[in-house]
């Protein structure tokens, strides 16, 4: 990280200050009970005159309306002169350094991000580019944090910054990840190269910041259990999921491609999609028996209910699956549906909520 210097800035400065009014001083000393000269009958006599002369000798304007009529003073202009031709430049130089290091450090978001309720995640691969992907499609915000300085033009030209905000940063440097909002943030999805690092990475990361969710990628399905038990909401096995929909492409391709579909981000306006919808107190569905939301839902968007999401007093989470039982939508329940976009705009006017997880 850049960083403008503004101490060495006004080092110069106070230094100029200096040595400007010592000039004046020493041009009043020669000047002050000099006579005028035929040229200009007005002389430089005071502390006024002394500084109204050199400064429009340094600005370049010199309107000769006074100049100086003795040797010593002579020279005292002719320095002003010279400094005339370098100042400007001096000043420019300075502020153009000052706007680049700010510009630099706004493109590797040193300033930050006012983000919440959003995804960060740690590194970057051409994996995490394809689930930021799916996210930017659904409308979700994503912070990524990337020690790798390459990485930021390669981020910053695929997405919009309305939708994706990149840091440059060491992993490690926890006081830095306060620029991602990372303690307002929906999830963390810690994206690095190795099981045993994420692993290590979560366990420093929940060190510094308490009450955060955390999904992972596990090349190593045995491990899903040690993530848990370290406080992993979410550990997903890369291999289990590609090897179930490769058996389920050898057993029943029909099933496999429907599942592919619905798990990619909707295209077109018929594509179905897997959502899942939080129920507000407004929602005119809560306090009622899933069952009659299931055919009431059907009927009005045909949309088709999956299951239920219900969260104990300790924020764990219990997922019913097209439940059977009696069981009674809550305030602050999940509804899971598949659906299309055309159903999607009845669902969020009827439930006042977009879709996804939200705190």
């Amino acid at each position: 990280m850049q960083k403008p210097n503004f101490l060495k800035f006004f080092t110069y400065l106070t230094i100029g200050v200096f040595v400007y009014f010592s000039l004046v001083f020493t041009l009043l000393i020669f000047e002050g009970n000099a006579e005028p000269s035929v040229e200009c009958d007005v002389s430089i006599h005071d502390f006024s005159d002394a500084v109204w002369y050199t400064t429009v000798t340094l600005t370049t304007v010199g309107y000769g309306d006074m100049t100086p009529v003795t040797a010593g003073g002579r020279v005292i202009g002719t320095i002003f002169i010279i400094f005339s031709l370098g100042i400007y430049g001096l000043l420019i130089g300075q502020f153009t350094s000052i706007l680049n290091v700010y510009r630099q450090n706004k493109k590797l978001g040193m300033n930050g991000t006012n983000f919440n309720d959003h995804v960060v995640m740690i590194g970057w691969t051409d994996f995490g580019k394809a689930v930021t992907d799916q996210l930017v499609a659904a409308g979700q915000k994503v912070a990524i944090v990337t020690a790798e300085k390459d990485n930021i033009d390669i981020i910053q030209e695929y997405y919009s910054p309305r939708n994706v905000f990149v840091l440059f940063s060491d992993h490690n440097n926890m006081e830095m990840l306060m620029k991602v909002n990372i303690d307002q943030s929906a999830i963390v999805f810690v994206n690095l190269n190795d099981d045993t690092e994420k692993l290590v990475y979560i366990l420093n990361l929940k060190k510094n910041f308490e009450n955060l969710n955390y999904v992972v990628t596990l090349d190593n399905a045995n491990l899903k259990n040690t993530f848990v038990t370290a406080g992993v909401n979410y550990a997903i096995s890369k291999h289990e999921i590609a090897s179930k929909l490769l058996a389920s492409y050898i057993f029943e391709p029909d099933v496999a491609t429907l599942s592919e579909d619905i798990m990619s981000f909707p295209i077109d306006e018929d594509d179905q999609d897997i959502k899942q919808y939080k129920i507000i107190e407004s929602n005119p569905h809560a306090g009622r028996n899933y069952r009659d939301v299931f055919y009431d839902l059907w009927k009005e968007t045909n949309a088709v209910l999956l299951g239920l999401v219900k969260k104990d007093k300790k924020g764990n989470r219990k997922l019913y699956k097209n439940p059977e039982k009696d069981i009674i939508v809550e305030k602050g329940d999940y509804l899971i549906m598949i659906c299309n976009q055309k159903a999607e705009a009845k669902i969020e006017n009827i439930f006042r909520t977009k879709e996804g997880r939200h705190a």
